[in-house]
């Protein structure tokens, strides 16, 4: 019989190579436990999933629900392998199977068991529902679809209202699955107690006659030179502080809000043996695995970011989506607004207006950006003739009735330009000879002025009574930004704030009806 010990060492050491997406020597690791528990089963049987191996994977996972037959998400996750291998039949059983353990409840957390997942009633029922459109039961995933909606949480039936028009029109849903490289982890306090600990610590100079002096550690006795002590190499071998990047989201058993998202600069205190680092993030100290981090140097504006406290957008997309490192850049001034994709026309007037000119004979170059938004027939795709034709008639309309604007200098936001009063204003913004002009639709939300429109690459289901829900390919006038991740915006007649990671800027659209 394995010791719990050496067991928890393997368990440990599988979950830093997978960690690090060393596949075979995670495999390597869970394997070599001696009558490895169902949840060794269970990251085994993900491990063989994400390389592509369903054949193990399902044999895994009938070893995870064989050894607790209770496992909910384990029923789960073997019928997600059962309906990519076509054994339909038998994946819609391990769905209600996990429907049942379920025991009512609207979501089980597995956390404290060291699976950082929720598994919710609702998604249970989506894959129930996708498993019967496999079997061609139409009718069926009709009503168990009606029968997640109450299960949802209120407010957020958007994922399930599509996929109850997809039924109707009889497609095929994808059933969900829990997060590739989420996996069973040991617990931290077992982890921390594998190795002996030094209770006594290391000796620290407290007070010396020699000035500047920093010695640590315990090395035979050397001539001191007087004003300044060096110490020797060994002496500093544990000073590895720094700031060190993330290399991906990392959640702390013991706190959800300290939880450390990818591409985020921590400042490290200490580096130890046993594969962990103290660490300041987000002005609080906590623990990482060494596996996450690489040395990064932290320029002003990094370590600005790692004590202001602004809160990142919500974290959980859609399982089928990959994590999104793609950001984009919110408009700073008139050169980032110059570059985006809209359209723009650049036209260079003469000089004919001496009171906002001032004695200059140089020809004035007018940036004009025009935004429009087209609509083409679905399967009525126009040839390229035809689509610049549609353009210029668009343009054409925008020219004589759109909204003109202009940004002042000491403000970011539009400025109308309705009369001949608000023309002389705008002349007077020229720096360089140069002046960039905005030609909009005539909406306008609440008297408020749309700063730009962004194009949703992602759908976003709101967090809270304040955000602004819409789906992918939306148009969002954007009309203030509240801080540097978050927009306040307007879509499909509501305003609200949302991520702007969830959008990318745009100019001109084509809706397909």
């Amino acid at each position: 019989m394995m010791a719990y010990r050496d067991l928890v060492r393997s368990w440990h050491e599988g979950v830093l190579a997978a960690d690090n997406k060393d596949w075979d020597a995670a495999l390597k690791a869970f394997s070599g436990i001696e009558d490895p528990p169902s949840r060794i089963y269970f990251n085994i049987g993900c491990v063989h999933l994400i390389t592509g191996d369903l054949e193990q994977a399902l044999q895994a996972f009938d070893q995870t629900v064989t050894k607790d037959n209770s496992l909910a998400v384990g029923f789960f996750q073997r019928g997600f392998v059962r309906l990519q291998l076509e054994m339909y039949e038998e994946a819609l059983c391990d769905y209600r199977m996990a429907f049942t353990h379920l025991r009512n409840n609207p979501f089980i957390d597995y956390k404290q068991l060291g699976l950082r997942h929720i598994l919710n009633a609702w998604e249970v029922l989506y894959s129930t529902a996708a498993a019967q459109c496999r079997l061609r039961q139409w009718q069926e995933a009709r009503v168990t679809l009606e029968k997640a909606v109450v299960w949802r949480p209120e407010g957020r039936t958007a994922i399930l209202d599509l996929a109850l028009e997809q039924v109707q029109e009889h497609l095929f849903l994808e059933a969900m699955q829990v997060p590739l490289g989420e996996f069973f982890r040991p617990r931290k306090k077992e982890v921390e107690e594998l190795d002996s600990k030094d209770f006594l610590g290391k000796p620290k100079v407290i007070s010396s006659i020699i000035p500047n002096d920093e010695y640590i550690g315990f090395e035979p006795l050397r001539p001191q030179k007087q004003g300044f002590y060096e110490p020797s190499a060994d002496a500093l071998r544990d000073h590895e502080s720094g700031y060190y990047r993330v290399l991906s989201h990392y959640y702390p058993e013991d706190s959800e809000k300290l939880a450390v998202k990818a591409n985020s600069l921590v400042f490290v205190l200490t580096r130890g043996a046993d594969g962990w680092a103290t660490a300041i993030h987000d002005g609080q100290k906590l623990h990482i695995p060494t596996s996450l981090l690489e040395p990064a140097p932290a320029s002003k504006m990094d370590k600005w970011k790692i004590s202001n406290g602004i809160p990142l957008p919500p974290a959980k997309v859609p399982p089928s989506r990959l994590h999104v490192k793609q950001k984009p850049e919110s408009p700073e001034g008139e050169n980032a607004s110059a570059n985006d994709d809209g359209s723009q026309m650049d036209f260079k007037i003469p000089l004919a207006q001496k009171e906002a000119l001032s004695g200059t004979d140089r020809p004035v170059v007018l940036r004009v950006h025009c935004d429009c938004t087209i609509a083409v027939r679905a399967g009525e795709v126009p040839s390229l003739p035809d689509l610049r034709a549609m353009l210029r008639e668009k343009f054409s309309q925008q020219a004589e009735q759109g909204k003109l604007s202009y940004r002042h200098s000491d403000s970011k936001e539009l400025v109308a330009v309705l009369g001949e009063e608000d023309l002389g204003k705008m002349w007077q913004q020229l720096a360089d000879s140069r002046l960039t002009l905005w030609c909009e639709g005539s909406d306008s939300h609440s008297g408020r002025p749309v700063l730009y429109r962004m194009l949703a690459q992602h759908g976003y289901l709101a967090q809270g009574p304040g955000d602004l829900e819409f789906s992918k390919g939306d148009i969002l006038d954007i009309l203030s930004e509240v801080n540097e991740d978050w927009l306040e915006g307007h879509c499909n007649g509501k305003t609200g704030i949302f991520p702007k990671c969830f959008a990318t800027q745009s100019g001109c659209g084509a809706t397909f009806l």
